[in-house]
């Protein structure tokens, strides 16, 4: 038998366990062109049961860490402090440093791994002046509570897993949040590479989907009761889940067939191998009494672009940021590349020069467009009064990616996009209303508000859902007797 609920979480929430998915990559065009080659797929049927967002969106840039601190916080960079997993603070001090001199790069991503299972590096993170020059690793990075944080202050067990040990993170600033947080390295960004060996799990779809497998055997012993090794007997999380890599790899090493977005065979098998994996939650739900009081959300922390490779670009990195250089000599402090690109001064008052410099460059760049001062305001706080937001903004012409000449991958995230910020987004459970489709536009920010209230806890306990105003999802109605009165007291929107 699955140990007890705690019971310290509403008794008449709608559902006492949420299980929260991120197939990393994944389009709702994706989802769509897969559900209808494959009518019997468990992403079909979750879809078709469940309640479907067909035009949803993360945040921008559309990038790991940002995206996946939509999901779980409700917020978007402006309050999470949260741009990259390789970015800049202009408050904090260099890794080893005595703090003396502050303005530092911030790495959060495989690199600073000890090369231990799930350990980080301290003398690699950024120091804190304000507490004493300790290092600050990511979950004291973030500037707001998540989900985990809010379900287990009030009594619930929790648990996560994803790729990176910096994905600590979640565990929110309290350092605690989640109960079982399981962390596997998956290697550097080899995707699609032509100049190294694939020995690292995204060189290959193979590797990936075996890396992808081991972590969903994981979400499997904490549905059967057990902690994600099955060495102990634990509650079945209130709140868990995990991100899949095998699609995000899939659609840099395959790409699509056209520009509507038409899956090429190997894409299609990366999809149709997540959705085994899928499957397998379902059955296991089942076999243990738990569908009926489980919430399963499938989306993605970010889309992948471009979808039509008629538009793929590729433009050395050296050369945007040669152009900085030429600029403002002296001037630049950090640029973060993907299919755009953030950039940081040490002098501010060489944004506009820096900004007209790349604008009189912007064909040979791939610049669309240059955001900074009041334009970039209404996205960021201004980087006079917030020292992590970007001093500027590049915005790339479609299918214009920032890497090194020799990158064979053919799509990539980390923009402003709408193949970079379109992402599927499902809610499935027998006590939802179901089979529907909401067709305007949502936001990932909304999934966190939703999975606090489906097991019966205030939006308002989450921060960043104060501070921004993120709602429910629409279309949520939950169906069950003991759910009725949620409904009514919160009063959710109703998706046409």
């Amino acid at each position: 038998m699955a140990a007890p609920v705690q019971a310290a979480l509403p008794a008449g929430a709608p559902v006492h366990h949420v299980l929260l998915i991120s197939v990393d990559g994944l389009h709702g065009s994706d989802l769509a062109h897969f559900a209808s080659a494959h009518p019997d797929s468990t992403l079909a049927k979750l879809r078709d049961e469940g309640v479907a967002y067909t035009n949803a969106h993360t945040v921008v840039p559309a990038d790991s860490f940002p995206g996946l601190m939509a999901l779980v916080t409700g917020g978007t960079p402006a309050v999470t402090g949260v741009y990259y997993d390789d970015s800049y603070d202009r408050s904090l001090a260099a890794p080893g440093s005595d703090c003396s001199k502050l303005g530092t790069r911030v790495r959060y991503d495989e690199s600073v791994d000890t090369g231990k299972q799930n350990v980080i590096d301290a003398s690699k993170m950024p120091r804190d002046p304000k507490n004493g020059c300790v290092p600050l690793f990511p979950h004291a990075y973030l500037r707001v509570n998540t989900i985990f944080d809010a379900v287990r202050d009030a009594g619930g067990y929790t648990a996560w897993i994803d790729k990176h040990p910096t994905y600590e993170i979640v565990q929110g600033p309290s350092g605690h949040g989640v109960d079982d947080l399981f962390l596997p390295e998956i290697g550097a960004n080899y995707e699609g590479m032509n100049n190294v060996s694939t020995t690292e799990i995204t060189g290959s779809l193979a590797k990936t989907e075996r890396y992808d497998a081991m972590k969903a055997r994981a979400i499997l012993n904490q549905i059967d009761g057990r902690t994600h090794d099955g060495s102990k007997d634990a509650p079945v999380p209130n709140v868990f889940g995990m991100n899949f890599q095998s699609v995000n790899v899939g659609e840099k090493l395959h790409g699509w067939r056209d520009a509507d977005g038409n899956l090429t065979p190997g894409l299609d098998a990366a999809i149709g191998f997540v959705d085994r994996l899928l499957g397998g939650f379902v059955q296991e739900l089942d076999k243990k009494g738990l569908r009926d009081d489980t919430l399963i959300v499938i989306t993605a922390k970010h889309g992948n672009g471009p979808i039509d490779r008629a538009l793929l670009h590729k433009i050395d990195s050296d050369k945007l940021e040669q152009a900085v250089r030429d600029a403002a000599p002296g001037a630049l402090a950090q640029i973060t590349v993907d299919h755009g690109a953030l950039i940081w001064l040490k002098d501010p008052s060489a944004t506009a020069k820096i900004a007209a410099a790349l604008r009189a460059h912007a064909k040979e760049l791939g610049i669309r467009d240059v955001l900074h001062g009041t334009r970039l305001a209404r996205l960021f706080p201004s980087p006079t009064k917030d020292s992590r937001t970007p001093d500027l903004v590049v915005v790339t012409r479609d299918g214009v990616i920032y890497t090194s000449p020799n990158d064979g991958k053919l799509a990539e995230h980390g923009g402003f996009h709408d193949d970079d910020t379109s992402v599927a987004l499902i809610l499935s459970s027998p006590r939802l209303a179901g089979g529907r489709r909401v067709r305007y536009p949502v936001s990932t920010t909304e999934v966190a508000p939703t999975v606090v209230s489906a097991l019966g806890l205030s939006p308002d306990t989450l921060q960043a859902v104060v501070r921004e105003g993120a709602g429910i999802l629409p279309g949520v109605n939950w169906t069950s007797p003991h759910a009725l009165a949620q409904n009514e007291a919160g009063g959710t929107r109703v998706g046409p």
